[in-house]
């Protein structure tokens, strides 16, 4: 196998959106809240070896009561040409380096968003898509999976 090569070709924002249902009321509670984050990523292929990657995620805060205080779902793509690649690596690189690359870009627009909403800086935490591409892969290669695990899709 020759050295493959990835490159990002195009970085753009294909969709956001904050939503804060209780405002000004939710501005009057205490701000200790409850975070849930979602993480989704998307491939397609386009030609000459090029790919877009679009890496969802979406940030819930829950306020007092477990009532919602804001909804934060952003969707950073990028264009990336992959050359030089085996099917197996190539799925690699789409699962983890791809979003790893989009990742940052999506770190500041949430907290910008959540800013602009009137409330506190949030950072999200690094997100290891190494550790998530192999556990959907296990996952995918599991022939019988415990009737205890439930898979969530987006």
């Amino acid at each position: 196998m020759s050295n493959g090569q990835v490159r990002l070709e195009r970085l753009y924002l294909k969709d956001v959106s904050f939503e804060s249902p209780r405002t000004p009321a939710v501005f009057g509670e205490t701000w200790q809240p409850e975070f849930q984050l979602d993480i989704n990523t998307r491939t397609n292929g386009l030609a000459d070896e090029r790919f877009e990657v679009v890496l969802t995620v979406t940030l819930r805060a829950k306020a007092d009561g477990g009532k919602t205080a804001y909804i934060v779902e952003v969707q950073q793509a990028g264009v990336f040409q992959i050359s030089n690649l085996d099917d197996a690596a190539m799925q690699r690189v789409l699962g983890t380096l791809c979003p790893g690359t989009l990742f940052p870009y999506v770190r500041e627009t949430v907290d910008s968003l959540a800013v602009k909403g009137g409330f506190p800086a949030v950072q999200l935490a690094p997100v290891n898509f190494e550790a998530l591409y192999a556990e959907a892969l296990r996952k995918q290669n599991d022939p019988d999976p415990d009737p205890g695990d439930q898979e969530v899709t987006h």
